[in-house]
């Protein structure tokens, strides 16, 4: 039986080397697939197809296939670290992934795009408090930036510079696309400026982290999660449609994908709109693109 101790020491060695979300999927991938061979009364490492096979076969209609693939990668992380040797996989292998995939639909959930329009209503709905002026802030940079949440909540006031035009540029520093930090240049709307100098007057000092919590009628020195921004997206669509979104249907990433299918509807070919959010690869940013109202015959 492999020791969960002996596992955790070797992903240790990871750190530094990959963001520290990536460490600990893959430690939470790794343990539970060690506890499914321990009910099984199977070796979990050094990696067998035999045992992999029997996995994906058990798991085949209760988790997504994504869900399978990304396990099976930390399975390869951890084996190469205990020193394992890397053999190639058997046909057996290959032919149950391929069985898994083919079996799910092909249709991938996708949250859906928060467009202009409905953006600027979720605005209008936030109330005239210190939380209201955070959200508009937080809401119109969200979308003009393309940005994740994780790179919404690092943000800075050292990252943002106030253009003489009445917009906004800023860098964003590190992100899930790029964890060497090489940075991203981008650009926000006049509407953008004009919420964020509002919430920046409310900070109690000029520098740091821009999106904090509030509490007690006051900005917190705490910052914002990115469940926090999901669940302050979630909460506007309500005010601003009067309907509580269907599950899955909007998320954190709902203003990003919005983002990218408006450039797309204004005429914008698909390396702007990769520049803009970011993207390194053309069939990620595509797959946000297929669902726009986009009718290239009117």
């Amino acid at each position: 039986m492999l020791h969960l101790e002996t596992i955790k020491k070797q992903f240790i060695k990871l750190d530094g080397a990959y963001a520290p979300n990536t460490i600990r999927s893959y430690y939470a991938d790794v343990t539970q697939f060690v506890d499914w061979c321990d009910a099984k009364d199977f070796s979990a490492l050094p990696r067998d197809d035999r045992v992999l096979v029997e996995f994906i076969e058990a798991h085949q209609f209760t988790l997504k296939y994504a869900t399978v693939r990304r396990k099976l990668a930390a399975l390869r992380r951890i084996n190469s670290l205990l020193g394992c040797p890397d053999v190639a996989h058997s046909q057996e292998f290959h032919l149950a992934l391929r069985r898994m995939r083919r079996g799910q639909s092909a249709q991938r959930r996708q949250a859906r795009g928060i467009n202009e329009d409905l953006l600027l209503r979720m605005i209008a709905a936030q109330p005239r408090t210190l939380t209201g002026t955070r959200n508009r802030a937080l809401l119109s940079l969200g979308y003009d930036f393309l940005a994740r949440r994780s790179e919404l909540t690092a943000l800075e006031v050292g990252d943002i510079k106030f253009s003489e035009g009445g917009g906004l540029r800023a860098v964003i520093r590190r992100s899930k696309g790029d964890q060497f930090g090489r940075g991203r240049l981008v650009y926000g709307s006049r509407r953008s400026a004009t919420h964020l100098r509002a919430w920046l007057k409310c900070l109690p000092e000029r520098g740091g982290l821009i999106f904090r919590a509030v509490g007690g009628g006051k900005v917190l020195d705490r910052p914002l999660c990115g469940r926090s921004v999901s669940n302050i997206v979630k909460l506007s669509v309500v005010k601003a449609r009067g309907a509580r979104p269907r599950e899955c249907e909007v998320s954190g990433h709902s203003l990003r994908v919005g983002a990218a299918q408006d450039l797309l509807v204004r005429g914008h070919d698909i390396s702007a709109i990769m520049r803009a959010g970011g993207w390194d690869s053309v069939r990620v940013v595509s797959n946000y693109l297929r669902l726009a109202e986009h009718n290239i015959w009117e």
